[in-house]
């Protein structure tokens, strides 16, 4: 049975003057909280709303899970409206790891990402394909959010993930059977309600303080690149495309958050850093990485047979990193059958340079030019 909880705060500037009383209906109980010392825990409704915006299909959503859901679902609906195609990212610890639109892959791309079957590839397989690929090493056990019905195909890919759950506005029935399936049943499917009018303030309270602010409903679409300020005025459409793309991801990562992105899909995400600069490094970091692993020698290391798929992205990338220890090498090494030749810093450097139209976004200016020497590095254009 549903319980309100009410929260009571005092505005005093000229467009929220007075007191806010919200109701919070329990609607449903949590595993627990942010942390499993964390009870009670649950989701509410708001107010008068007699629904939550999503539905609960398969699985026992926790209290993260569901921050996940609902940042992730935002970030592929704006994306998705903004371009035009089917959208999908990949969520973990209430950030984006990867976000992509529905555009064909390369060859190249084809092989890096292990993708079986391209020629079969809908438009949202390929957003979430591009999505979980961004960043596979941290998109392990992630959250899932697409902005059109999961096909058959998608939840296929997605099946042999491992992920923790899933929200999108519908389901074919098979797909829908295919993700209930997973992990035993406890997989949690959670299907969006696409017309779900979210209230135009939002409340938080904090160590016996309450917060309000109006919600952030600032969409990022092609009109906000109509004013080029630069000297340099010639931004091609897929320019526009992976502008559009890093900064709708931005505007959903913890800040200070600094996106790359690239030909459809986010290619480095930098989060929650102090410093700006720090995050444009740190998710320049990660572009370095999903380059590299299109690298002749990345590509071709031939593993042992039985070597999981998530361990082979594991040992990519600490191949592409190059600074294993000698107890890391030895336990590297065991993977395939011939110890692969190192992949060298002169290599890299070279192969670096072929990297070109990258675009980036930052939640807020850089405020010093140090953020955009080092996006130049990695042909930020």
């Amino acid at each position: 049975q549903s319980s309100p909880v009410v929260l009571q705060s005092a505005m005093g500037n000229s467009q929220a003057k007075g007191d806010h009383n919200v109701a919070l209906n329990v609607e449903r109980q949590l595993k627990y909280g942010c942390n499993p010392h964390q009870n009670p825990a649950a989701v509410c409704r708001v107010d008068d709303n007699k629904t939550l915006p999503f539905e609960v299909l398969s699985g026992t959503p926790g209290y993260i899970n569901l921050l996940d859901a609902i940042n992730s679902w935002q970030l592929v609906r704006e994306l998705a409206e903004a371009t035009g195609l089917p959208a999908a990212t990949s969520f973990k610890h209430v950030s984006p790891a990867g976000a992509a639109i529905g555009v064909p892959l390369t060859e190249v791309e084809i092989q890096a990402y292990e993708v079986k079957n391209a020629d079969q590839l809908t438009p949202v397989a390929l957003a979430y394909i591009r999505a979980r690929n961004a960043d596979p090493l941290c998109s392990f056990g992630d959250w899932v959010a697409i902005s059109h019905e999961v096909d058959v195909v998608t939840a296929n890919i997605l099946k042999v993930e491992v992920s923790d759950g899933i929200i999108a506005p519908g389901f074919a029935p098979e797909a829908l059977e295919i993700l209930k399936a997973k992990k035993k049943g406890a997989f949690i499917v959670l299907k969006a309600d696409s017309d779900f009018k979210p209230p135009e303030l939002e409340f938080r309270t904090i160590y016996g303080m309450g917060l309000v602010q109006k919600r952030n409903s600032e969409v990022f679409d092609a009109s906000k690149l109509e004013k080029v300020v630069t000297k340099r005025t010639d931004v091609s459409e897929q320019a526009k495309q992976d502008l559009i793309l890093a900064s709708v991801a931005a505007k959903y990562t913890q800040s200070n958050s600094v996106g790359y992105s690239k030909g459809g899909m986010m290619i480095g995400i930098g989060a929650g850093q102090q410093s700006r600069v720090d995050c444009v490094k740190l998710a320049g970091r990660k572009v370095t990485t999903w380059y590299m692993r299109q690298h002749p020698k990345v590509l071709g290391l031939k593993f042992k047979e039985g070597v999981k798929k998530q361990e082979r992205v594991n040992a990519r990338v600490r191949y592409i990193e190059g600074d294993q220890t000698e107890l890391e090498l030895k336990e590297f090494n065991a993977l395939f059958d011939s110890a692969p030749a190192p992949l060298t810093e002169a290599e890299k450097k070279e192969f670096m340079k072929s990297l070109k139209g990258v675009a980036i976004s930052s939640d807020a200016f850089f405020p010093f030019r140090d953020s955009i020497d080092h996006a130049s590095r990695l042909r930020s254009q």
